[in-house]
């Protein structure tokens, strides 16, 4: 399934965990645990999203953005530590 994840992330770009959850099937929770296997590896990120109209009627998974990370580019570079 976390090939089926990447793929699905990387033809989109951005989805929330409401979007991905409802899409694989799976609870919020085991979808963030999928979701943290690609953040891992530098691929995906959670971006900070928030509600401006103040009706507090959107669930938190649905404000719970993730972005995919193409290489290059926008990819997060990481060091190794001695």
């Amino acid at each position: 399934m976390l090939i089926a994840l990447r793929d699905y992330l990387s033809s989109q770009g951005i989805s929330s965990l409401a979007e991905l959850s409802q899409r694989f099937n799976v609870s919020p929770d085991a979808m963030r645990g999928m979701l943290s296997h690609w953040m891992r590896k530098g691929r995906l990120v959670q971006e900070q999203s928030g509600c401006s109209k103040g009706c507090v009627s959107c669930s938190p998974e649905q404000l719970e953005m993730y972005r995919w990370l193409e290489t290059g580019a926008d990819a997060i570079p990481l060091c190794q530590l001695d």
